[in-house]
């Protein structure tokens, strides 16, 4: 009877690991988090579990030490395959690769390659506050953080009270050991080495003793697959937790604060990264409050971390009104002190200079700083991009930023600095939460693989790395002619996501046309009294009876003067600057004919016109994603199926929203008729002005909300 129960649940958990696999519950992965807790053992379980073919030998090789940290050769001979690596962690992310290659369907009887990352920091920055909530969450709560919900406040508004969210009432909880360790697990399959558990927006209560203590378990967690611990600190913890009267970093009594601090972190956690610092930046502490220079406050901590090899990373958005154009703020703050950062600072620097529109220019201080290193910022979450609600595959959106900067800035982001003060990072903000699918749906796992596999190796292309996630996650089993066509359907469905959502939101160079707060749904005419003018998106429109769009040229505010010479002429005149950021740089005429692409077609007529047809393609393909769908019934996990088929219903309606709540908007400003192949309006603007969805900024609205206001 033993036998038989033994066997029978054997069977359960086989046929479990299947579903889970086909569900999205167990992302791009399949078996089972190993229960090893050593690196190397790690990597032997996952590929006894997964790897079918000869027995793979697994080898520490000195001589690779010249290569960056966690590089690795395979050799595969008559279906063996041997791994080579300088370090245990290096040997773990061969064996996922290898495992990768197999279940793409790669040929793997005769192969030999060397893999090494483009950035040697690989990072994750989640938003999630003390409490278990998390900014621009949209799956849930947070994996970190288990402060029970029932203990935050809300204000008339539904907003969570700023109080609950810096000083949690509760004492740490550390979550699921199983849930970090998947966690970490899925990670170190794409090659990400770092991460940030706490929101930039940050509680000084992170740095007491009693939540130092939790940080310690959950970076045993995730040491064993390389994944070092980082935090993101509030600047003014001298004053809250530690009793002093000034957190200025000129003042001894701070040094010494600080430098204590950071030895108490070291002995709990030796292997600690450092922090993630935002200062001086909506409402959060910074050395400009002490008449100290962004630079002047990140060294201190720098020359705190230093002899433990720790390094700060400093994020450069910021946009105090000290200029008519909010997208110069970055630029105009930390340009001038560039060689003023200590070797182990990072300037961590937003892909735009507004804040991760569908859309933008890159950062104009992206190669303009050349004695100070960089890293780039991503965001995975989806704030502007509808939330978990929309298909948004951001591959595309990142590799555009990455051509551009290489391009353009002539400033390779992973290569921007010379040899002797190279250390090159990446970072992003995560989307994962505790819901069953990690992040808000399936589809959504695509960015967080899409990001791990870009961070490792920019250079692989958005197709490549779409397919490599679909084939993983819904299609492990990809043999028949059904299942590779819709296999092909979801990849299309995927690499035109992005440019769909940009053309039924914001086309042309639009940008920030978002509804007030948390940024679901469209709101050009968003009006709060005594707002600062560049939070409403009629300062970024700049609409009138003229025409639309921020003219930032040199005869505007100037941002084109940030660029480069040769890109900032191509960017100053309108008949030269590309037509996916016209209204970014331009001011221009309703009436003024302009070339565009819209779809597959190449198309000269006058700016209102232009409008409309982005527009009606963005809705018109947001239709279409809906019957790229429809074709894998059958094909995927069925709960699957019918969540993705539910979201991309709303997205069609949402685009049916933003086409009609802007163009109707604009209108006003325009007074000239759709085209005759635009849809007309389905909805009344003064209704489409009344829609309040009442969310705060850590959720994402239901279909029965949307479908009762819309």
């Amino acid at each position: 009877m033993k036998k038989h129960l033994t066997l029978l649940t054997s069977l359960s958990l086989f046929l479990f690991n299947i579903v889970s696999a086909h569900d999205g519950s167990q992302l791009w992965l399949q078996g089972t988090a190993p229960a090893a807790t050593n690196t190397l053992g790690i990597a032997k379980a996952e590929l006894a579990q997964q790897w079918k073919g000869g027995t793979p030998v697994l080898q520490v090789n000195k001589s690779m030490k010249g290569l960056s940290a966690g590089s690795f050769s395979i050799t595969i001979q008559a279906g063996t395959p041997t791994i080579r690596s300088a370090s245990e962690v290096g040997l773990l992310y061969g064996a996922y690769h290898l495992i990768r290659l197999q279940q793409t369907g790669a040929n793997v009887r005769d192969t030999s390659l060397v893999e090494s990352p483009s950035y040697d920091i690989r990072i994750l920055n989640h938003w999630d506050n003390l409490n278990g909530t998390i900014e621009r969450g949209y799956a849930g709560r947070s994996i970190f953080w288990r402060n029970s919900a029932d203990q935050m406040r809300r204000n008339a508004d539904g907003e969570v009270n700023e109080e609950d969210l810096l000083h949690p009432k509760d004492a740490p909880e550390i979550p699921s050991v199983e849930r970090l360790r998947q966690y970490a697990r899925a990670n170190a399959s794409i090659g990400i080495n770092a991460y940030v558990p706490d929101n930039v927006n940050a509680s000084p209560k992170v740095l007491t003793t009693e939540y130092l203590l939790e940080v310690q378990k959950m970076a045993d967690i995730m040491r064993p697959y390389g994944i070092r611990t980082y935090l993101a600190i509030n600047f003014a913890s001298p004053m809250v937790i530690g009793g002093l009267s000034t957190a200025d970093p000129f003042d001894k009594n701070v040094q010494r604060w600080w430098t204590a601090k950071v030895k108490e972190i070291y002995k709990l956690i030796p292997d600690f990264g450092g922090f993630l610092v935002k200062a001086n930046s909506e409402g959060q502490p910074g050395p400009n409050d002490f008449g100290r220079t962004h630079a002047e406050g990140a060294n201190m901590l720098a020359k705190a971390l230093k002899p433990f090899g720790g390094i700060v990373m400093w994020r450069a958005f910021v946009y105090s009104p000290s200029d008519p154009d909010r997208a110069k703020q970055a630029y105009l703050e930390f340009q001038p002190l560039d060689g003023q950062f200590l070797d182990n600072v990072i300037i961590q620097i937003k892909n735009g200079p507004i804040d991760f529109q569908p859309r933008e220019a890159y950062s104009a201080l992206f190669g303009a700083m050349p004695q100070t290193r960089q890293m780039a910022e991503w965001q995975i979450t989806q704030e502007y991009l509808g939330h978990s609600n929309h298909i948004a595959y951001l591959a595309p959106m990142w590799t555009e930023f990455l051509q551009q900067v290489k391009d353009v800035a002539h400033c390779p982001i992973n290569n921007a600095l010379s040899p002797a003060r190279a250390l090159t990072a990446i970072s992003a903000v995560s989307n994962v939460g505790n819901s069953p699918s990690w992040c808000g749906n399936v589809m959504a796992q695509s960015n967080w693989y899409a990001f791990g596999r870009l961070a490792w190796n920019d250079e692989l292309s958005a197709c490549q790395i779409a397919d490599e996630w679909a084939r993983l996650t819904l299609f492990p089993d990809c043999h028949d002619a059904a299942a590779t066509k819709a296999l092909a359907s979801v990849k299309s469905l995927m690499l035109r996501s992005r440019e769909t959502i940009v053309d039924y939101m914001m086309p042309l160079g639009l940008h920030h046309q978002f509804a007030w707060g948390h940024h679901y749904g469209p709101e050009p005419y968003c009006d709060i009294p005594g707002a600062r003018p560049d939070w409403m998106p009629s300062y970024y429109a700049r609409a009138d009876r003229e025409g639309l769009g921020f003219n930032r040229s040199s005869s505007g505010s100037n941002a084109t003067g940030q660029y480069p010479a040769d890109y900032a002429r191509l960017l100053d005149d309108p008949e030269t600057c590309p037509y996916e950021l016209l209204l970014w740089f331009h001011h221009v005429p309703w009436g003024k004919t302009i070339q565009h692409r819209c779809g597959d077609r190449v198309v000269r007529e006058n700016l209102w016109n232009a409008l409309c047809h982005h527009y009606q393609h963005g809705l018109d393909e947001a239709r279409a994603m809906q019957r790229d769908w429809e074709r894998c019934q059958g094909q995927v996990d069925a709960d699957t199926f019918a969540d993705i088929q539910r979201r991309l219903r709303i997205q069609a309606r949402d685009a049916q929203w933003w086409k009609d709540g802007c163009l109707l908007y604009f209108q006003t400003f325009s007074c000239l008729p759709f085209p005759d192949d635009v849809e007309p309006a389905v909805h009344d603007l003064d209704k489409l002005r009344a829609i309040k969805l009442g969310i705060t900024n850590y959720e994402c609205p239901s279909q029965e909300l949307l479908d009762s206001v819309r």
